[in-house]
């Protein structure tokens, strides 16, 4: 009798051996994007954050949700340097109103679009010129590289602010576009360097060389092969550097030398409050303090994508 048949009696049946347990499944592996989503939200950091940067967001492109006051309107007979109103939340006085008698909660609702709109489009320009350069550079190296990293370092010895007020007082108006070119001309280096790092490792992997082997053009192994791969320490500090643009340009306008009237910005509003500062300082602080929540959002959004990105940090 077989050794998996079990010895039986007159008249039953021989019982089997156990059948053995199914194989667990594998689950499927990670791919580094799906893995970085999957500690984000996870991440206090990044909901946090997020949710404040999505309240923003949506009082920057929505601000007729949060309030009907118009934010230019002035009232100097009945509501000059009007103190705020805290129990009287959304509302027109909210806020009080500045020296002009215009409602301050208005002024920061609007003043947002300004604001957000200068740091998005900063950030989008420099992370796009910044990757080009510095995947050209740590790509081709040589003489291209020796040219573009000395252009890198030129832009780079330049202070941020002191360059940008000087860029900005060549010209006679200086609205909102002239304020987001002057950014971007003198903010893409910090990002081209990233790069150009990311580029130099990644350009040395095996994948990379199997592709330069099967005769895949430069193009196709630029865009398919390394900006896949490089680009993720690119937008960890292109979030971080987003929060920036926004106190660099509240800061050239507190200087007279960014966006200006009739602008509403928080920008504007912060340099006009500064001659007020001892009879009312809420004109001041108000817009002051949604430039620093605004800042610190971004940041902690930043500092929360490292965290996921980066695998020395889990």
């Amino acid at each position: 009798m077989p050794e998996t048949l079990k010895e039986t009696t007159a008249g039953q049946l021989p019982e089997a051996t156990a059948a053995p347990a199914p194989a667990a499944k594998v689950g499927k592996p990670r791919s580094l994007w799906s893995d970085a989503w999957h500690d984000l939200r996870r991440s206090p950091l990044f909901v946090v954050s997020a949710v404040l940067i999505v309240f923003l967001l949506t009082m920057a492109v929505f601000p007729g949700l949060f309030t009907g006051a118009d934010p230019r309107y002035a009232d100097l007979a009945h509501h000059y340097l009007q103190k705020p109103k805290w129990g009287n939340f959304f509302q027109e006085d909210w806020f009080g109103y500045d020296i002009q008698g215009r409602s301050i909660y208005a002024r920061v609702v609007y003043g947002a679009r300004a604001s957000i709109t200068v740091a998005v489009v900063v950030t989008a320009l420099v992370t796009i010129l910044g990757t080009v350069v510095g995947m050209l550079a740590g790509y081709f190296g040589g003489w291209i590289d020796t040219l573009l990293s000395r252009v890198t370092d030129i832009f780079f010895g330049v202070p941020f602010i002191l360059g940008a007020m000087v860029v900005l007082t060549s010209f006679a108006e200086r609205h909102i576009w002239v304020v987001i070119l002057a950014l971007a001309f003198l903010g893409w280096t910090s990002i081209a360097r990233v790069a150009r790092g990311s580029v130099l490792t990644i350009k040395q992997a095996d994948y990379v060389m199997a592709a330069k082997a099967l005769g895949a053009s430069t193009t196709r192994i630029l865009l398919r092969h390394i900006l896949p791969n490089a680009i993720a320490p690119v937008i960890v500090v292109a979030t971080i550097a987003l929060g920036g643009y926004i106190s660099a340009e509240a800061t050239l306008s507190f200087l007279g030398i960014g966006l200006a009237e009739p602008t509403v910005s928080w920008g504007v509003d912060i340099s006009s409050g500064q001659e007020q500062l001892r009879n009312a300082a809420f004109v001041l602080i108000i817009p002051s303090v949604m430039v620093s929540i605004t800042v610190l959002a971004f940041i902690m959004l930043g500092d929360a994508v490292r965290n996921a990105l980066d695998p020395k940090l889990r």
